[in-house]
């Protein structure tokens, strides 16, 4: 089932016209968001990212645009699923009206919802090996704009690329500065001794839903140093720990990166807190 602008059809009705800005220029946002036991994880952190983020795209926010509204499409998509136990990923995309070239005929916006099962109803720890390396072939640009979740997703396709073509499970992306900045699919911490970093916003990754909630996790119930700060490539062979957030994952441990192996005690403990948070968020 999709939601296009409030209508509902069903996945194999085309929802995407040959106009759409989206398709041709990347003029969009998306939001994912994990839905499980009748409630969409820190639904409020997510509202208020894609709010911010329309802003400054100059997108105009329709009136009834509101946190509750959103809410209510998102629950009447996923109404069809007969099991309302079963977990899901559900994309809110935005994208501004058709018409024009790179200057838009019109600020206003049009949405879709769509969505897939998952498996777990909550994070759970995956303990697999999973090896990374660093994606040289092209670099985020620090700033703003890359904070932003658009569908500008390139850089993460071609490394996505990259990695199954080396047999790796990940890379890490590097901006123009060549500072570590997040991994293909979330944003990294690391752990070294008593300290745990995860690089700033203006580095140029990803303003995280998950990312904020651990930092604000780590601050108040870890007795743990916390360092918003830039992360350098050779900083990653002297970590004890090393894992990548992302709102449908929860936390992924890596565990290699070169020669180097990470153990994931530090993850082990914020992952039950991270589930606490997302049940009574």
């Amino acid at each position: 089932m999709v939601n296009l602008n409030g209508v509902l059809s069903t996945n194999d009705i085309p929802a995407t016209a040959i106009d759409n800005r989206g398709l041709n220029f990347g003029d969009a946002l998306f939001e994912t968001l994990r839905f499980s036991g009748g409630k969409i994880f820190f639904w409020e952190d997510h509202y208020f990212r894609l709010m911010a983020s329309m802003r400054i795209l100059r997108m105009v926010i329709p009136m009834n645009f509101t946190m509750e509204f959103l809410e209510s499409e998102i629950l009447r998509t996923i109404s069809s699923v007969e099991n309302k136990e079963i977990p899901l990923r559900i994309k809110l995309l935005v994208w501004r009206k058709p018409g024009g070239k790179y200057l838009p005929l019109s600020n206003n916006i049009e949405y879709a919802i769509s969505f897939e099962k998952i498996r777990d109803n909550f994070y759970v720890l995956n303990e697999k090996p999973l090896e990374v390396e660093l994606f040289k072939d092209h670099y985020i640009a620090s700033g703003l704009l890359s904070t932003l979740k658009t569908n500008n997703r390139l850089i993460n396709i071609l490394g996505s690329i990259f990695a199954k073509e080396n047999e790796l499970d990940n890379c890490l992306l590097l901006n123009q500065n060549k500072q570590v900045v997040e991994a293909l699919n979330g944003n990294i911490f690391l752990v070294t001794g008593n300290y745990i970093k995860t690089p700033p916003l203006v580095d140029g990754c990803l303003n995280g839903i998950l990312r904020k909630q651990l930092i604000s996790t780590v601050i108040l119930e870890l007795d743990l140093i916390f360092e918003e700060v830039s992360i350098s490539p050779f900083e990653l062979q002297k970590a004890d720990e090393m894992f990548i957030t992302n709102s449908i994952q929860g936390i992924v441990p890596i565990t290699k990166y070169r020669k180097k192996e990470y153990g994931n005690a530090i993850a082990k403990r914020l992952l039950p807190k991270l589930n606490k948070k997302a049940i009574t968020d």
